[in-house]
């Protein structure tokens, strides 16, 4: 493939139009060069401690501080005052008031963000890797970057390159001080391409490649 090369009757690419080439690029679908995926391996999931422990202290919170008021009523000392307070707001205020609809939203919003945190996994960061046995291993997207970066440097005419890598693809800019961009390309391909399988993950992601020359000064 030849983005801004020019091919003359014999056959031969003019150098002086492949030179003037600012760009080239490929993608490639999931797995299409990195081996065939292994079953189903599902993300880990998050133990969630820091939410499991501020729901668990209000709720213990709330629950302390309404148990010793009712005590102190029972012991024929007055409500707490917050206590009163509220009966009576609850009492004199209609349902399609607005501090009440703007409560109720907060605690509809409050319950499905519970729900979301229990029913997914989370854990976006650590890629799982192919299973061995009942042993299960994953390794976090930043050092899946920087591993893939120095392979991709590895590469001759790249100059510099960015990697960024997602659960379903990973995506290298690279810029091309010498050498066609075509090849270096192909080159940075390859590199990435092994560069996943070694990676051992349990889905590979698809591969996306853009090889540019810097802009002159």
């Amino acid at each position: 493939m030849n983005a801004g090369g020019a091919v003359d009757g014999g056959g031969a690419v003019n150098a002086g139009e492949k030179l003037r080439q600012s760009a080239s690029s490929a993608a490639y679908d999931a797995g299409s060069g990195s081996g065939d995926p292994s079953p189903y391996v599902g993300r880990f999931w998050s133990e969630r401690r820091i939410p499991a422990g501020l729901v668990a202290l209000a709720l213990v919170a709330g629950a302390g501080l309404l148990l010793y008021d009712v005590a102190a009523v029972r012991a024929g000392r007055s409500a707490m005052r917050w206590r009163v307070w509220l009966a009576e707001q609850l009492s004199s205020r209609p349902l399609d008031d607005g501090w009440v609809v703007g409560g109720a939203a907060l605690l509809v919003v409050l319950g499905i963000w519970m729900i979301v945190l229990a029913l997914t996994p989370g854990l976006r960061g650590l890629l799982p890797m192919r299973a061995a046995g009942d042993v299960r291993a994953g390794i976090d997207r930043a050092a899946a970057r920087l591993v893939l970066r120095d392979r991709a440097m590895e590469v001759p005419g790249v100059r510099s390159v960015r990697v960024d890598v997602g659960r379903r693809r990973v995506r290298a800019r690279a810029q091309a001080h010498f050498r066609d961009l075509d090849a270096v390309r192909a080159d940075l391909d390859a590199a990435l391409d092994e560069g996943i399988r070694q990676l051992g993950l349990a889905r590979p992601p698809a591969l996306s490649v853009h090889v540019r020359r810097p802009s002159k000064r």
